[in-house]
């Protein structure tokens, strides 16, 4: 399967959507601190905006950047008619209270799902809002590739409330059977579970972490793993070698 291409299809199709529109929608985006794999992630954001035809606004706040501060931000952009997404970067600075963040965005504007509303939207599964980016890409390429989830077992590597839950949730959605794993402890557990599946989806942020340990012939697996490496470079999850 091929993850770029059909990226590259999406985003033709999304500039043509774009284009036809009385205004470009834009994305306002929140990177709160230096961390450098958040600085890649949401400079990788921003080229797929340009390549879209979507206006992205950059918002980079310092370290030390206040609760109150980061709030009020949030508050400006969600009164704001021009702004039709806020996504704020993960994970924030330790001393910043998440929670207290998605409480603040506006459901409707609320494009990596991060609010309570979101998430319960996948729970009862209502089509209204967004669902997270990285869960919606597992499925879409599922079903690119014509992959029918109803019945199937699917085994899903990290719980993750922004990955791993979604996931499960998105694909329990489909009718597949679907199992969470816990990376942090029962990895033999781990194992069984995916060699027994039909669908491998990991998202555990663990370069190397599957291996041939974990397969076997016929499956179908989804490296959604992302970790930047002391070479500066993205790894997945998956050991394909």
């Amino acid at each position: 399967m091929d993850g770029k291409a059909l990226a590259a299809e999406i985003k033709q199709a999304l500039r043509k959507r774009c284009a036809a529109l009385s205004r470009p929608p834009r994305l306002a985006v929140v990177l709160v601190g230096d961390d450098p794999a958040s600085a890649v992630y949401v400079r990788n954001k921003e080229q797929d905006c340009a390549q879209c035809g979507i206006s992205c606004a950059d918002h980079r706040l310092p370290s030390g950047t206040s609760q109150g501060e980061l709030l009020a931000l949030i508050d400006t952009l969600n009164r704001d008619e021009a702004v039709d997404g806020i996504l704020v970067q993960m994970p924030l600075p330790a001393h910043l209270d998440t929670q207290r963040v998605a409480a603040t965005l506006d459901p409707a504007k609320d494009v990596d799902a991060m609010t309570s509303s979101s998430i319960g939207s996948l729970l009862i599964q209502n089509e209204s809002g967004f669902a997270p980016c990285t869960a919606s890409a597992s499925l879409a390429i599922l079903k690119h590739y014509d992959i029918h989830l109803q019945g199937k077992s699917i085994t899903v590597i990290g719980k993750s409330a922004t990955v791993g839950l979604p996931t499960a949730l998105l694909m329990m959605g489909q009718e597949a059977t679907v199992s969470v794993c816990h990376i942090l402890s029962h990895k033999e557990d781990t194992q069984d579970l995916c060699r027994e599946a039909d669908i491998i989806i990991s998202a555990a942020g663990c370069p190397g972490l599957v291996t041939k340990d974990y397969v076997r012939p016929g499956q179908v697996i989804i490296d959604v793993g992302v970790t930047l490496g002391k070479d500066g470079k993205l790894h997945g999850d998956v050991d394909f070698e």
